[in-house]
């Protein structure tokens, strides 16, 4: 049994795949484009949670 549900779970993912396959081509075409401050908006909450990560760390030792 253990057996057939890997197989299953393999078919599945590879019917996801083909699946969505055309919307990924679509929104690689016709998505939004990053434009110049697009970066700095994402390193700063980045950033945030590193350092909260390190924090509970150093919290726990």
């Amino acid at each position: 049994m253990e057996l057939f549900l890997k197989i299953a779970a393999a078919a599945l993912l590879v019917l996801m795949l083909f699946y969505l396959w055309p919307v990924y081509k679509h929104w690689q075409e016709n998505g939004p484009k990053a434009q110049k401050g697009d970066w700095q908006a994402v390193i700063l909450p980045l950033g945030a949670v590193v350092l909260f990560v390190i924090v509970l760390i150093m919290a726990v030792r």
